[in-house]
């Protein structure tokens, strides 16, 4: 299989703290993965040993998954002066995919983020509340950041290249991700069926209409233009076959 994603979705996270990477506005996040290649067995019981499956393999039926908040992430970084990468990540992220395992070309995602779920560590005072106002992610008027998926390109047994459009800051443009698939299992007595996808990627926040702070040519004062971002994300189908064991079952 091939990877996917998105995501998050949540690229489009990223860009709220700062600079911004060369790809756009993101409303889906459409992650194809390659075919799959030989289907590992269902996830064991309660007690027994789990075996380690080989990257891209999976048993996961093709169909509609949704995101699983618990088990995803969205991780941005921006240049701090040229002495450091500021890293921050938002914590509020929703999606869906359609996924068909043997026709990765054809997989899709639409991903959605709350800019006012920004995570940076130990602010100053106040410091949230101005990157979340006009000068930078303006979430008042911007509510939303999303990604919708629009071309996925496979790229080796368990990768592909996505590309989608990414709305970050009220402006909407190109955005592409490398994403690996990591695999899944098909629905049992306690989950539906799950998949999991990683990625990377990166934008010009300028390039969305967030400018402040960016240093001028030939320096590094100020806040990077370039944003970079990874995120993990795992995705079920939500229909388990069965009500789960009893304790010890």
């Amino acid at each position: 299989m091939r990877r996917t994603l998105t995501a998050a979705c949540a690229l489009a996270a990223l860009a709220a703290c700062s600079p911004k990477s060369e790809t756009g506005n993101a409303t889906n996040t459409a992650a194809k993965a390659p075919a799959p290649a030989a289907a590992p067995t269902s996830p064991p019981s309660i007690g027994e040993p789990i075996v380690p499956e080989a990257p891209g393999q999976t048993n996961a039926p093709a169909g509609t998954y949704t995101m699983d908040p618990h088990h995803s992430t969205m991780v941005f970084r921006v240049s701090h002066l040229g002495f450091s990468h500021y890293r921050g990540q938002f914590t509020k992220m929703d999606g869906q995919m359609t996924f068909d395992p043997a026709h990765p070309e054809a997989i899709s995602v639409t991903a959605t983020i709350d800019p006012k779920s920004l995570s940076i560590p130990v602010p100053p005072a106040g410091f949230k509340d101005t990157l979340l106002g006009k000068d930078w992610l303006d979430a008042g008027q911007f509510p939303q950041i999303t990604y919708r998926s629009t071309k996925v390109e496979p790229t080796g047994a368990n990768t592909a290249r996505v590309t989608g459009d990414l709305t970050l800051h009220g402006v909407t443009k190109p955005v592409v991700m490398e994403l690996v698939f990591n695999g899944g299992y098909a629905a049992n007595a306690y989950d539906g069926a799950r998949i999991g996808f990683a990625g990377h990627g990166a934008f010009r926040r300028s390039d969305f209409g967030i400018k402040t702070g960016i240093p001028a040519p030939g320096t590094n004062m100020g806040v990077g233009d370039q944003v970079d971002f990874t995120l993990e994300t795992e995705w079920s189908s939500g229909k388990p076959t069965g009500p789960a064991p009893a304790p010890g079952k």
